[in-house]
């Protein structure tokens, strides 16, 4: 089972509609999703030829905005985790996934994983952090139902 989390309200109820529903099967392994949204524009390159001195630094900057990227996702899947866990999930039935993708392609990250990765069923919440996923099914969630086709998707309120 995968679950895509992003720490909202709508990724924690459907965390929580897991525990509730699959606590005591024994065989159920739970993947915890995240991605990882795209670098700042701040960050990007500036289109010019770098030398190896600018690469490096450019790379210790990438690799410590990525660091504390991961920091920042790390108390996601501890609230996960713990709701899980608190309804009965074993935490050994439970992992943490973690990819590097950008607001442009989460759909196609989650959709990827879900394929590839051999889960019989992807969990999301309705909405996420959009402000107008109240007012219909939140973007990501509409994506992932349209382009979606041959994945068991459970979508909770």
């Amino acid at each position: 089972m995968l679950i895509a989390t992003d720490g909202s309200k709508g990724a924690l109820k459907a965390v929580d509609y897991v525990g509730e529903q699959f606590a005591g099967i024994r065989d159920l392994q739970i993947t915890l999703f995240h991605v990882l949204q795209g670098l700042p524009p701040d960050l990007w390159d500036d289109g010019h030829i770098l030398t190896e001195e600018e690469k490096t630094a450019r790379k210790a900057v990438l690799d410590k905005w990525l660091a504390n990227q991961k920091l920042k996702v790390e108390p996601i899947f501890q609230t996960a985790i713990e709701t899980l866990t608190g309804k009965g999930i074993n935490q050994g039935q439970i992992e943490k996934k973690l990819i590097h993708g950008s607001a442009a392609n989460v759909v196609e990250c989650i959709l990827t994983e879900s394929r590839v990765g051999g889960y019989q069923t992807l969990i999301m919440g309705r909405c996420g952090h959009s402000a107008t996923a109240h007012f219909l099914l939140g973007s990501t969630v509409s994506k992932i139902i349209n382009h979606g086709a041959g994945i068991a998707i459970c979508v909770v309120e």
